[in-house]
């Protein structure tokens, strides 16, 4: 899990320019918030809080929902889909995604 909490951590630094922004546990992995609210969390990927209307841009750009195995069965997350890697370095772009994300 280490590595799910540096990831948490680089995205955390990436995204000063928002303010606060603090890396919190999160059932097996981290939740990023700003001023109290949960944008995103990392399950050895970053993922982003999507409303309906972004969901599209991301899925166009090859992201993924978050998904995870409960009794034997696939659950499917669409609240949250995963960051472009490139996205991830690039704090400009990564800023923007998290402010559509807190929005």
């Amino acid at each position: 899990m280490s590595g799910s909490r540096s990831l948490a951590e680089h995205v955390a630094d990436q995204l000063a320019s928002l303010g606060e922004v603090t890396v919190h546990r999160y059932f097996g992995g981290w939740a990023l918030r700003s001023h109290g609210i949960q944008f995103a969390m990392v399950m050895d990927t970053l993922y982003l809080r999507v409303d309906d209307a972004a969901r599209s841009s991301y899925e166009e750009a090859g992201s993924t929902p978050f998904t995870y195995n409960a009794a034997g069965r696939e659950v499917v997350v669409h609240a949250y889909c995963s960051v472009p890697p490139d996205a991830i370095d690039d704090r400009a772009e990564l800023c923007a995604l998290a402010r559509a994300a807190l929005a």
